[in-house]
């Protein structure tokens, strides 16, 4: 669990991406910097927090723009508003974090080549937070706890279906 939640939200959904006003992609996906971050809702420190995060690392969609501002979803839909300094560009995503509510004994698979017959280095359980070194459209290449290897991206909520950077 990454905080207390107060409101649910949608499914991220990749859009054509489109240039908000800092020049950079929308939507796009980042990550928390800061060890403690308020969402709010609203873009400024005048509004109300909606919700506390209290781990660094944890992935966000950038939906919109606003001066110094940025409104996020995280990957249950949450969303709302967090100062621009608090985030960071690091790549990190959530293992099928859609997976959790099923109540089944379900694993993500680690592989350590980017193809589903590759050996397994690791088996993940839903929700965990890896690090996305890169991504190739079908996998990425992630880190988990001192174990690196290549998880199938459709199996990551922090990368789009598609999406390919290093």
């Amino acid at each position: 669990m990454l905080g207390a939640r107060m409101d649910t939200g949608s499914v991220a959904h990749a859009q054509s991406a489109a240039k908000g006003p800092s020049g950079l992609p929308l939507p796009r996906f980042v990550s928390l910097k800061a060890q403690r971050v308020n969402l709010r809702v609203g873009p400024g420190r005048d509004y109300a927090v909606s919700w506390l995060y209290t781990r660094s690392g944890v992935p966000m969609e950038v939906i919109q723009e606003y001066d110094n501002w940025r409104r996020v979803r995280d990957a249950e839909g949450t969303e709302g508003w967090v100062y621009q300094s608090l985030l960071s560009g690091d790549r990190t995503a959530v293992t099928a974090p859609w997976m959790r509510a099923t109540g089944k004994q379900e694993f993500i698979n680690m592989h350590r080549e980017a193809r589903t017959n590759a050996n397994i280095v690791a088996r993940l359980e839903p929700g965990v937070v890896v690090e996305v070194k890169a991504c190739n459209g079908d996998w990425c290449e992630a880190r988990a706890e001192g174990v690196g290897g290549w998880v199938a991206q459709d199996e990551l909520w922090g990368a789009y279906p598609g999406e390919a950077f290093k």
